[in-house]
């Protein structure tokens, strides 16, 4: 006698998406928390503290947008 307690259905893809957005999200944390710091040792370099930081946002952002659409490619 076999009791199923719980079943799994639809697409694991969700899933796999939502851990994907794990590292992306600490990253940009990381990169945002980092550039505060830095801006607030020396703010006379804020120009190019802040073009770091868009650019690291952008590379982030390019992964989770990638873990979004892998889901799709191997369905």
């Amino acid at each position: 006698m076999s009791q199923t307690l719980a079943a799994v259905t639809g697409s694991l893809s969700s899933v796999g998406y939502g851990l994907a957005a794990i590292g992306p999200g600490v990253g940009i944390g990381i990169i945002f928390g980092n550039g505060t710091q830095a801006l607030a040792r020396q703010p006379e370099a804020a120009g190019l503290i802040r073009a770091n930081q868009i650019l690291g946002f952008a590379f982030c952002e390019a992964l989770a947008l990638i873990g979004l659409v892998m889901p799709f490619v191997y369905k």
